[in-house]
């Protein structure tokens, strides 16, 4: 019994580090794209 809460305890953790790091790498990515993409709009909306 013990190692089946030991096993289950392992998969939650697995599942709960998986779904942070996907939402971490998507904020990044976002960042990473929105910063630049808004900086760039921004500077050609200026000549207009």
């Amino acid at each position: 019994m013990l190692r089946f809460v030991d096993d289950l305890a392992g998969a939650i953790y697995d599942v709960i580090i998986f779904i942070i790091k996907s939402i971490s790498y998507l904020l990044a990515g976002g960042i990473i794209v929105a910063i630049p993409t808004y900086l760039f709009v921004w500077l050609f909306g200026m000549f207009q």
